[in-house]
């Protein structure tokens, strides 16, 4: 159950919401708006760092900086190690203040890397530069095999999986050598244990499949991050052709998520009107994750929807865009400052949220089929 404020909250600015803008508005225009506005705060690395996954290098700080060099300057801590050993570069989980840096871990090198800075490139910290590369090896320091059947370790497996390659490894820093091909198989069987629940009301035939936090709903964001770390892997042929069904398996049952989840947010919507600010906020966070999730997967391996597979593409647009404008109806966007004071982790979700649906609605920029 949500906490009484978020139910006055909802409440207060279901009732009274400011005066409509002149003129209509569109749902990506409201999500692009919120996202590069909010995240642009150079004080918070985390809204930061979900620009980034919008608008890649391109994304600044309202000061003018490039977002990715606020970040490291900001908030990037070295270590000092033994004699001989590189240094070890960290970001904290939350500042001292409680602002979140990377409370999920290697959230920050993953969008280095996937926003397309190349390993040579060197970040002004505060001591001096820092490669990406030193990032990087870093990161392989840090890493433990345990991430792969962790939750919170989808934002590591997506960075590694973006500088090795089928058979590459490297030495972490308790000497264990670590294998890509044996992580990312061990990561895949770990999303389908997490999905096991959703596999089989999908098999059953099951309108839906209730979410309890159970499997992976029990995951950040419904594990669709894990997902893309997982699914991205799979951009090389060797890997496409050894998981097979396998992965198309995970696939369908994502596509399968969208009808499930989507009646039990209506539900929700519908027997609790004072929680419809937060509601709403989810149904924004899944479509949005869903449509980058399947937005990614391919262009990173070249997959081709089914007619079905494509249909649901489009019904996941539309929903994006109903519960947009249905969020933006409430006044919640436009007064993300005063919900931060009142409600600090829902206005983050709105920021944060809106950056992943606005990715996931560029990704598809008309529903695939259509003329």
């Amino acid at each position: 159950m949500l906490p009484s404020s978020v139910a006055l909250l909802g409440f207060i600015l279901s009732a009274s919401p400011p005066s409509p803008a002149p003129t209509p508005v569109s749902a990506a225009s409201v999500l692009h708006a919120q996202c590069r506005t909010h995240a642009a705060d150079p004080k918070n690395p985390w809204a930061l760092a979900h620009g980034m996954d919008l608008d890649g290098r391109a994304f600044r700080t309202r000061d003018g900086r490039p977002a990715s060099e606020a970040i490291v300057a900001g908030f990037l801590r070295r270590e000092s190690t033994d004699a001989g050993t590189p240094a070890r570069y960290v970001f904290d989980a939350f500042a001292p203040d409680g602002t979140p840096v990377e409370p999920h871990p290697a959230l920050q090198v993953k969008t280095f890397l996937l926003s397309g800075y190349p390993m040579s490139h060197a970040f002004p910290a505060s001591w001096g530069p820092v490669s990406l590369r030193e990032l990087v090896a870093s990161l392989q320091q840090d890493f433990r095999p345990a991430l792969a059947t962790s939750p919170d370790g989808a934002w590591a497996l997506d960075a590694l999986s973006h500088v090795l390659k089928p058979g590459g490894s490297f030495q972490n820093g308790a000497g264990e050598t670590v294998r890509i091909d044996a992580v990312m198989d061990t990561a895949l069987g770990t999303l389908e244990s997490a999905n096991a629940a959703l596999a089989e009301g999908m098999k059953a035939g099951r309108a839906e499949v209730p979410k309890n936090k159970q499997g992976v709903y029990a995951h950040p964001c419904g594990g669709l991050h894990f997902f893309q770390a997982v699914a991205g892997w799979a951009r090389f042929p060797s890997v496409r052709k050894a998981w097979g069904a396998r992965l198309d398996a995970q696939v369908d049952v994502l596509v399968y998520r969208l009808g499930s989840e989507a009646r039990q947010y209506e539900a929700a919507l519908a027997a609790a009107p004072a929680y419809r600010i937060p509601v709403l906020v989810q149904m924004v966070k899944f479509y949005g994750h869903w449509l980058e999730a399947l937005g990614r997967y391919r262009n990173e391996t070249g997959w081709k929807p089914t007619p079905a597979q494509a249909r649901a593409v489009a019904e996941a647009r539309a929903a994006l865009e109903s519960a947009t404008l249905r969020l933006e109806a409430t006044g919640a966007f436009r007064d993300t400052a005063t919900l931060a004071l009142k409600e600090p982790q829902l206005a983050l979700d709105l920021v944060g949220d809106a950056c992943h649906a606005a990715r996931g609605w560029d990704l598809w920029p008309v529903a695939p089929g259509a003329k």
